[in-house]
Order: structure tokens, then sequence, then C-alpha cells
């Protein structure tokens, strides 16, 4: 196997005296699209906040290009090219889209800028009609769309996506969901997706993991997830088929 682009080994990380992860081990190779899912409050964003270190692991280690970043203060892994997309679309609200996805554009990207910024509405046509507009009137899947294109805008090595489909109607879902397939077939983005939605992220995704209490319970190819009876009577139940 060649060395993954991300590594989490055995990591354990607390809020005060509470275990939110205990011994996590995940791997993403590069040009995968990988997924854990999970209930909420299963420790997903925490391990996502973890890599990103807003909320450093006590133990364990983080690695990325098989680079040491557990200790990493988070502006510090941003500029290793790891952009996120955080759970709860945190966007500019008063700047326009264009605004916005400028904001996105890391500083040595300027002179791609016009470039990247038509491939963002090629990918998502919705923010070309908005461009002009401030951020805060768009409909919350326009404001996804948004947060995933001012991430791109860095043109990451590894995309983090924090539960991209969190109060979104099926059809956007569906939308945004084609965007990131697209983008990995054709770039071959590597993207770490986080997803109560365990049936669009397994449909998604080449492979996945399960957390269930801050551990990881289960993982393989997200074809073989999908039609695990264990995981189908426990997330994909209900409405997903």
């Amino acid at each position: 196997m060649t060395q993954p682009l991300l590594q989490v080994e055995n990591a354990e990380t607390y809020y005060g005296n509470i275990r939110a992860l205990s011994g996590v081990d995940i791997e993403v190779q590069k040009g995968e699209i990988v997924c854990l899912i999970g209930a909420n409050g299963a420790g997903k964003s925490t391990l996502m906040m973890t890599i990103c270190g807003a909320q450093p692991a006590r133990s364990g280690r983080i690695l990325f290009e098989g680079n040491d970043i557990t200790r990493m203060p988070t502006h510090l892994i941003a500029r290793l090219r790891i952009a996120q997309s955080p759970e709860g679309r945190r966007i500019f609200q008063r700047m326009t889209v264009t605004e916005n996805l400028q904001m996105g554009a890391s500083l040595d990207n300027q002179a791609h800028f016009k470039e990247d910024v038509e491939k963002m509405f090629t990918l998502f046509p919705r923010l070309k009609e908005r461009q002009h507009q401030r951020a805060g009137t768009l409909s919350g899947g326009e404001q996804q769309m948004l947060s995933i294109a001012r991430a791109l805008m860095a043109r990451p090595k590894l995309l983090l996506l924090d539960e991209p489909s969190l109060g979104l109607a099926p059809l956007i879902i569906k939308q945004i969901f084609e965007a990131i397939r697209v983008l990995n077939k054709e770039t071959a983005l590597t993207v770490f997706l986080v997803e109560q939605n365990a049936f669009a992220a397994l449909k998604l995704s080449h492979r996945g993991y399960v957390m269930v209490n801050g551990k990881v319970t289960m993982s393989g190819p997200s074809k073989e997830l999908l039609a695990n009876p264990e995981i189908r009577a426990a997330y994909l139940e209900g409405g997903h088929h």
C-alpha cells in the first residue's frame, strides 16, 4: 500500500474529562472518497475538529502526507492545503457570493482566481446566478454549495466535508453529492466526508467507516457496508431504498 494521504492513528480526544474519541484509526488514500457515518453525537464532528487542530487529540497521531500534524495549529494545517467545509455552513453572511469565494482562495492562488471562480460556477450553476447576492440571503442549499465552493477555492489536496446534507431537501443533497462525485472523478480530489445520511454517503464514497460512541466499529468498501444487514438496520431503514 502506498502512504495514505491522511492517517489517524489511535486518536483519543477529550472535552474536559469526557472522552469523545477512543482509539480511532482511519486512513484516506489519495484520490479516494471516504465517508464516516454514525448517529448524531457519535463523535464524527469531533474527529473532523481533531484533524483540523480545533480540538487536538490528547493521544495518538494524525499524519498528513506522512508528516505529523497532531499538535499543529489550525491555520498551519490549512496551509498544507487541507480545506474544510464545516458543519453549519459558516459563510460570510454579509459578503456577496463572489467575495466569499475570494476569502476561500489562498493568497498564492489569487493568480488563478478568475479561472477557479468559473470552475465553481460550472460546478454549481446556482452560485453563478447569485454571484452578486449577499450570502446571507441564499437558501440553505445554496449556502451549502457556497461553503463547499469556498473550501475548493484553496485548491485543496484534501477536502473535509462535515455533514454537507444536514437540513437540506433530497434534491439539493443529490446535486451537491453529484458535484463531489464529478470533482473526484475529473480531478482525483481526495474527500473525507462525515455524514449522518448514511445511504447518500455510502453511495458516493469508495470506502466507509462506522462510528459508535467515539469508536470505529466497522469499516470496509462502501458497497459492502451498504449491503451489510447490521448497517441497514441501524442506519438505512426508513425510506432510503
